[in-house]
């Protein structure tokens, strides 16, 4: 209990109250302009939290990420264009409701459903963590290895259809961390060049493939500018209806507890699984679509519980799931504060801290969309092009400012236009960023690892570790699995005649 107090201790500051509100409406107010998203706004405010204390930059970039898919429900409802990409689902119930004058209803079942979904989220990851903290100390240099090897395995995995684009992108990744200098300072990669020595750094990649790459895109795309209607009425009385689908809010936010756990798996996942649970279960399945609340609840509360799960392999094992928690990962690594076993040993009161953060700017967020949500109508209206200049602008000001360095701003660039080839053809970034966190991760353990190991059997020998590898072959095994079963899936399905015999033509 000591400890509890400890962390609340560490959020009575004014600059970290600060932060937190200005992450949690910002992140709203990001995610309700359709082509920007978390990703974008956290990789623009990277190089300026890294001058702040942990607990103040950290924070702010969790009101972000837990926020933006709040304000992302609010265009997706109102016009039919989801602000971020994790609330396309919302648009299949929610648009309908509009369509027939339930937007106000609409609206306060997602903002209800978001609320309900990361609270669970926040609740499940506080319930774990006396687990982990037992756990987590067992992890020595071979399972982090193994852990950060089935994670990137599971990324690359999670992209159906594009596994060989993901691994591929996933091995340029890695491939970007070995530039520059090793740990014994010998030149890897650098062709000679200068400006190679200090290999690519991770924010400018970053920011590169993620803003940058988005600013060219809202450049190059058609200006256009939406004109959504104002809501009437009160949302906070519409809220109560959430209530009556408190079973299909509560399994939505199991999964995305589930889901959020698992590296690259994520919102996506989450939210079919809901869908399709909501679907199945409801009384009015044919509704689903055309504007179902239940289909509206689901999608919301699974995205929702999301970020506070994809914190728990970040905080206990120092590995991110995905693109933010390996942005979020660089601001622990500037301030000498390593997630991990060590983290729950010794600095509880810090992690205490970020879960009480994680509820306040849930509490800062559905007060804030109560009363300001026709306000950011408004923002919606904002030029496709102009938001470009914007972003292209913030970039690369916060590249520049990392090192003062012009270099850093044409790799930057070049990692841009990369970003936008990879949009244009439909191909993930998200493999590159992940590629790049997790490579460096497992250099650094297998080096230390391999001091103590003699034969490849001595890798394993730690419970940990053997269930770890046997994870990773089972994931394998299944994917191979799942390939052939869709492979004489199709066989069978080309061996049926599809065409029309001329006896039948008679």
């Amino acid at each position: 209990m000591e400890t509890f107090f400890s962390g609340v201790e560490l959020l009575m500051r004014w600059d970290v109250v600060l932060a937190l509100f200005i992450g949690s409406v910002g992140g709203v107010i990001i995610g309700a302009i359709p082509g920007v998203g978390a990703a974008v706004a956290i990789a623009i405010l990277l190089p300026a939290t890294f001058s702040l204390d942990p607990i103040v930059g950290l924070t702010m970039l969790l009101g972000i990420y837990g926020s933006s898919m709040y304000g992302g429900a609010l265009p997706a409802i109102l016009i039919n264009t989801p602000g971020t990409a994790v609330n396309a689902l919302t648009t299949y119930d929610g648009y309908p409701m509009t369509k027939r004058g339930q937007a106000r209803r609409a609206l306060a079942l997602a903002y209800s459903a978001s609320f309900w979904g990361g609270m669970f989220g926040i609740l499940c990851l506080i319930f774990l963590s006396p687990v982990l903290a037992l756990v987590a100390p067992h992890f020595g240099s071979r399972e982090i290895f193994l852990a950060a090897l089935l994670g990137i395995i599971l990324v690359v995995l999670a992209h159906r259809g594009q596994v060989f684009a993901a691994g591929g992108l996933a091995g340029f990744g890695i491939l970007l961390h070995t530039v520059g200098l090793d740990v014994k300072y010998n030149q890897r990669m650098t062709f000679e060049q200068t400006w190679l020595t200090g290999g690519f750094d991770l924010i400018v990649v970053v920011l590169g493939l993620f803003a940058l790459s988005q600013a060219f895109l809202l450049l190059t795309e058609k200006d256009s500018s939406p004109d959504p209607q104002p809501v009437e009425g009160s949302l906070a009385s519409a809220m109560k209806e959430t209530w009556l689908y408190k079973r299909v809010a509560t399994v939505a936010g199991g999964f995305g507890v589930l889901m959020g756990m698992i590296p690259g798996v994520g919102e996506f996942t989450a939210q079919f699984m809901s869908y399709t649970y909501a679907r199945r279960t409801s009384k009015t399945p044919e509704q689903f679509g055309d504007g179902s609340p239940e289909g509206l609840i689901a999608s919301e509360a699974a995205n929702n519980a999301v970020p506070a799960a994809a914190m728990i392999p970040l905080l206990a094992l120092g590995i991110p799931g995905e693109a933010l928690t390996a942005m979020m990962l660089s601001v622990f690594y500037v301030h000498n504060v390593i997630p991990g076993p060590q983290l729950f040993q010794n600095q509880l009161d810090f992690v205490y801290a970020l879960y009480i953060a994680m509820i306040l700017l849930n509490v800062i967020v559905i007060i804030f969309l109560i009363f300001s949500t026709n306000l950011l109508t408004k923002v919606i209206q904002v030029p496709t092009r102009f938001l470009g200049m914007i972003i292209l602008t913030l970039s690369f000001v916060g590249v520049y400012s990392l090192r003062n360095s012009v270099v850093d701003c044409a790799i930057a660039s070049g990692f841009g236009v990369l970003g936008l080839v990879l949009k244009r053809l439909n191909l993930p970034i998200v493999p590159i960023v992940l590629g790049m966190v997790l490579g460096g991760i497992m250099e650094v353990k297998l080096r230390s690892a391999m001091i103590r190991v003699k034969d490849p059997l001595d890798f394993v020998e730690r419970p940990i570790a053997a269930i770890l590898a046997v994870l990773i072959v089972l994931v394998i095994l299944m994917h191979i699995r799942t390939l052939r079963k869709e492979h004489k899936a199709r066989l069978a399905e080309s061996e049926i005649d599809h065409d029309l015999h001329d006896t039948q033509q008679r």
